[in-house]
């Protein structure tokens, strides 16, 4: 299935399919954030993923990676934030970082290692789901991960 770019006024399906999956759902409709979803037949989201840039571009964080139950184990998850994470380095980013409690063996497949929380809001101080996890107070709740990534020629 093809990713396409997610419109403004998809973004309530987008919101409806995350939190089926119990991802962060807030800040999807924000200007810095770029997501891509990926439908089936029927129009129905069956996958997502984006990122944020940091304010000078060197970093992203990957979000909203979620796949439905049915097309799990399949390469799908894969295929999606690897959509992500070559996106991000063609528009310049050098170094991904994303926020993950349960997924951290996909995550370590695709390069990510465990990484220090306070270097990703140092990092990432103004993408809105660090925000988000700061003011919350669900950041120490959360696992931070983060891998380099290769300069791209697209």
């Amino acid at each position: 299935m093809p990713l396409t770019l997610l419109a403004p006024a998809e973004v309530g399906s987008l919101r409806d399919f995350l939190a089926e999956s119990d991802l962060t759902i807030a800040g999807l409709d924000a200007p810095s954030v770029r997501l891509w979803v990926e439908r089936g037949a029927d129009g129905t989201i069956t996958g997502s993923t984006g990122y944020e840039l940091s304010h000078d571009g060197s970093h992203a964080l990957i979000r909203s990676v979620a796949v439905i139950p049915g097309r799990r184990h399949g390469g799908s998850g894969t295929r999606l934030a690897t959509h992500a994470l070559t996106r991000a380095a063609a528009e310049g980013a050098h170094r991904a970082w994303l926020f993950s409690r349960r997924s951290g063996s996909f995550w370590q497949s695709l390069g990510f290692s465990p990484a220090d929380r306070g270097d990703l809001i140092r990092v990432l101080a103004d993408a809105h789901q660090v925000r988000l996890f700061q003011e919350t107070g669900q950041l120490d709740q959360e696992v931070a991960w983060s891998r380099p990534l290769a300069r791209s020629s697209a």
